[in-house]
């Protein structure tokens, strides 16, 4: 499914709440939808409410989702692309992953060019979008302040993460940038994943087999993020990401 359903569950109010509601979820519909419930992180919830009222003028007449995001994508995804946590006036204001600014135009018109998204613009959540064999997700669900979050909220979140892997079971990771790499690698070794120490560093192009607890493989592929800052200096070129998605489609056929 692409996108979250509606659910009864108990709102997710402390670290504890949200790994029992992540163990207790039996498919991504229910995973998707007890993730914008959660409330554990105090700073995250008020962040992402007040960005929600004080809008960026551009889109004063929008209602903000304001909630933490859910993955988005194929169910069935062998590909999983993982960044850091939603844009404050992006997924924040849409309440889709890279949806609605620059850095999600850049990897969409990608995924398209490289036969993974149905069109090459993401815009909000109804406007018709479809990914085949690729998921979008993050280590942190909600908008941080100064797109930073703690160590404890990543680690309060990361049990979402830890069972989203579990439920799609992805072959490939594309990896948005060092911050999201070392946040990943830190959230799957929490959740059992043999990661090896010291952590392997993060680079455009860097790739690394982890072994899961089942005994499950996984390649983690490295790859700047498609932030303006690096978008619009050169450092990452749309030559560049594409060149990752194919990779990343070569590796799941050849594991």
């Amino acid at each position: 499914m692409n996108e979250p359903h509606d659910s009864a569950s108990r709102v997710p109010s402390t670290a504890d709440d949200v790994a029992r509601a992540a163990a207790a979820a039996p498919d991504l519909a229910a995973l998707d939808a007890v993730v914008p419930q959660c409330r554990a992180c105090p700073r995250l919830v008020a962040w992402r409410e007040l960005v929600g009222v004080e809008k960026r003028a551009a889109f004063r007449d929008e209602t903000y989702w304001a909630r933490p995001v859910p993955g988005f994508g194929d169910p069935e995804a062998q590909v999983l692309v993982v960044g850091l946590a939603p844009a404050a006036h992006g997924a924040n204001r849409t309440g889709r992953m890279f949806t609605g600014d620059r850095s999600g135009d850049f990897l969409f018109a990608a995924m398209h060019r490289t036969g993974f998204a149905s069109q090459a613009t993401s815009t909000s959540r109804d406007d018709g979008l479809t990914l085949t064999d690729v998921r979008v997700t993050a280590p942190v669900r909600c908008a941080p302040p100064a797109n930073a979050p703690t160590p404890q909220e990543r680690r309060t979140c990361g049990p979402f993460l830890g069972r989203e892997l579990a439920l799609v079971r992805p072959r490939v990771v594309v990896v948005l940038g060092g911050f999201g790499w070392q946040a990943l690698l830190t959230t799957l070794a929490e959740q059992g994943w043999a990661v090896p120490r010291p952590r392997p560093a993060f680079g455009h192009g860097v790739e690394l087999v982890l072994a899961g607890p089942d005994g499950a493989e996984l390649v983690l592929l490295g790859c700047f993020h498609v932030s303006q800052q690096n978008t619009f200096t050169g450092r990452l070129t749309p030559q560049m990401l594409d060149a990752v998605l194919v990779r990343a489609r070569a590796l799941c056929s050849s594991l």
